[in-house]
């Protein structure tokens, strides 16, 4: 099995707010791995006395542990129970009802001799590799429709007609794009959060089946570097306009 990631701040003097993590149980019985990518709020905004980072490792770390421990429980059920741990610790501080919360997109996925499972909340991606070739995206395309329609996204967080992510609601599991393939099926995968698609999804250069070749023949770092290029060369995001000229990029390949 071959597992490697990669992640790099948008901005150098600030930190990374993605979380990536995989876990391959002692017992043999598969792995997991957990994708995440914090949502930055407004300077003074959130009603939260702790950072994104804070959140996202938080969240990370009790889902991945969740998708380990109880294989009893759908993805669905790991991430409500996560979020709701992770809302108990800081609850009592920090107002959970803002609007702007602390809060994530999400994949997260499971897989054992049997099938993979999988589960995408919001704009980060997942591809899944066929074992005869060809690369599938899971792919929430919320935020997308609502572009496409012209309406504007950030008022329509956690609302219905909107698009949703990981706050503090663990209802919004629900609302996450969920499905399982069988383990034959699937020779690899990869998740990348928004910052490390860009190449694809902000300037059209690649497509999904060239970037996992690139991640399969020189790995995430290079897959970062590739997309970190085509934003040198539009730094103020004037060909291509985009919320931030750098993002935050983060990218996890297993070939299972």
């Amino acid at each position: 099995m071959r597992i490697e990631t990669a992640g790099r701040p948008g901005k150098r003097d600030v930190l990374n707010e993605d979380f990536v993590s995989v876990a391959l149980p002692a017992s043999g019985a598969g792995g997991a791995l957990v994708l995440l990518d914090g949502v930055t709020p407004p300077p003074g905004n959130g009603g939260c006395r702790h950072s994104v980072p804070w959140f996202t490792a938080r969240l990370g770390g009790a889902l991945l542990e969740l998708s380990v421990s109880r294989r009893d429980l759908a993805l669905t059920a790991c991430l409500s129970a996560a979020i709701s741990r992770t809302a108990d610790a800081h609850r009592d501080t920090c107002d959970l009802s803002h609007p702007l919360t602390p809060q994530a997109t999400v994949v997260a996925v499971r897989w054992d001799d049997d099938e993979v499972e999988h589960l995408v909340l919001s704009d980060s991606a997942l591809l899944l590799e066929a074992a005869g070739g060809g690369v599938r995206a899971v792919l929430d395309d919320r935020i997308d429709r609502l572009r496409a329609e012209g309406r504007r996204v950030a008022p329509l967080r956690n609302l219905e007609g909107g698009f949703f992510t990981a706050a503090a609601d663990p209802g919004v599991s629900g609302r996450a794009v969920t499905g399982r393939t069988p383990r034959a099926d699937v020779r690899a995968l990869a998740a990348l959060t928004d910052g490390a698609a860009r190449a694809v999804e902000v300037f059209g250069a690649d497509d999904w089946e060239s970037t996992f070749a690139l991640l399969r023949k020189a790995g995430p770092e290079a897959l970062i570097a590739r997309v970190r290029s085509l934003e040198d060369a539009d730094p103020l995001g004037e060909a291509f306009p985009r919320g931030k000229p750098y993002d935050d990029a983060t990218a996890v390949l297993v070939e299972l």
